[in-house]
């Protein structure tokens, strides 16, 4: 069973970064023509998604589900042992691959791609957290106290 104090406290990451995300931007698209929003969007998605990545690799390891080879795997593996849906391993596949273009190669980020991020797929995080919520009775613990 995974330690239910490294969930909360890296979803808490996640949730810190997505605040700092919609204080910044108000989920407006065009606030991202200003190069230091950018900048706060982009450091903050980077983090949310590796707080997803180092949850799932705790999740991973606390299952004993197996070794990933790489980022993406860690969501395939979850997927294939039923932890999160087949839909919101494909969104973290996804954002997995944001964040490698952000780490390694920041110029190639197209502007769109991250307007088009922040539109529609911010939310893509919180389904996921909530997913591993659900799986693992957290959920309901949480509202409790």
């Amino acid at each position: 069973m995974p330690d239910r104090d490294i969930i909360l406290a890296k979803i808490a990451i996640i949730q810190r970064c997505l605040k700092r995300i919609q204080d910044t931007t108000d989920g407006d698209p065009e606030t991202l023509e200003d190069i230091d929003r950018e900048d706060i969007f982009v450091l903050n998605l980077q983090r949310a998604v590796q707080a997803g990545i180092d949850l799932a690799s705790h999740v991973i390891a606390a299952e004993g589900l197996g070794l990933p080879g790489t980022v993406k795997e860690h969501f395939e593996l979850l997927e294939l042992s039923s932890v999160i849906s087949k839909t919101t391993a494909a969104k973290m596949k996804a954002m997995t691959g944001f964040r490698n273009i952000a780490i390694h190669d920041y110029r190639k980020i197209d502007k769109d791609i991250l307007k088009s991020i922040l539109k529609n797929n911010l939310s893509d995080l919180e389904q996921f957290y909530i997913e591993l919520l659900e799986r693992f009775a957290i959920l309901n613990d949480t509202e409790s106290t």
